[in-house]
């Protein structure tokens, strides 16, 4: 492994100008849990690690009691969110996702904002963030920019940031009233490995608790980034959500998915679990409406 040295600004501004006077040969870094393999293994070979974990406004997690508006800081740790109580009652498909990430070492010191920089197909954290309408906060040497959480990603491991940018915090909006959410990652077997396929669905009903004003079906590991099945997700609206409707919003997804035969999965198999998991996330989607009201 190459020698580094180790820098812990404690300042975006300072993190960013460092690295613009050693941009050649500088990397960013948070929980460290992809990085620090990459160089262990000679994928990266960097003169300087800049960390982020010091800077203290990237590490806030709180909800602006006016606007509502949830924040969370791109060095918040998977098991900060795991642990939070409003995430568990308030943002459950978020609570699914980062629960079910790597080990509890990794979810320890791995952040929201690394596993969404890596732009990896299979990253738990990007569905629900896309579903709940996430806002991307990024900060670099031209200042600052909001982008849409589904528009951060270009292809496999790129995004859109641009040289010497850090994402800085996601913003969730306000929820509906009669909102649920759910994410399930599937796998071959109950342990620790990479999803099949990841589906988040959240639903938003009218007073009735029944007929839909707000569907979202995101689909992970089902292209080569993050997507959301947008067909699918216009049958939804306008209809009374039941178990009938939803098996139909499922096969919908499911044509709309891009997934292929892998080393790890086939793309039929895929397809079938995107169809058989929309409807079930949908389902306790609706559970979740009808308990909270």
């Amino acid at each position: 492994m190459k020698h580094f040295k180790y820098i812990s600004p404690t300042t975006v501004e300072e993190a960013i100008a460092f690295y613009g006077q050693h941009s050649e040969t500088s990397k960013f870094m948070a929980g460290g849990t992809d990085v620090i393999v990459k160089v262990k293994e000679g994928w990266l070979e960097p003169d300087y690690l800049i960390s982020l974990n010091k800077i203290e406004e990237m590490g806030e997690l709180y909800k602006n009691d006016a606007t509502k508006e949830l924040s969370i800081g791109a060095t918040v740790t998977h098991a900060t969110l795991e642990k939070s109580l409003m995430i568990q009652t308030e943002y459950p498909i978020i609570y699914d996702a980062v629960s079910n990430v790597g080990s509890l070492q990794v979810r320890n010191v791995g952040t929201i904002g690394g596993n969404l920089i890596n732009a990896v197909p299979s990253a738990d954290g990007a569905i629900p963030l896309i579903a709940l309408d996430g806002m991307a906060l990024l900060h670099g040497p031209d200042g600052e920019r909001s982008v849409e959480v589904k528009h951060l990603f270009i292809a496999p491991y790129q995004t859109i940031l641009k040289p010497g940018e850090i994402l800085k915090k996601i913003t969730i909006p306000p929820q509906d009233p009669h909102t649920g959410s759910a994410y399930i990652k599937f796998g071959r077997r109950a342990a620790m490995e990479l999803p099949l396929i990841g589906i988040g669905v959240l639903l938003t009903t009218a007073d009735d608790l029944e007929t839909c004003t707000k569907a979202r079906i995101c689909l992970g590991v089902a292209a080569p980034t993050p997507m959301r099945a947008l067909e699918a997700e216009k049958l939804l609206v306008g209809k009374k959500i039941n178990e009938e409707i939803l098996v139909e919003a499922g096969k919908i997804a499911a044509g709309e998915s891009q997934v292929r035969d892998s080393i790890r999965g086939k793309a039929w198999h895929r397809k079938e679990m995107v169809r058989v998991h929309v409807r079930r996330m949908g389902l306790q989607c609706l559970d979740i409406i009808r308990n909270n009201s």
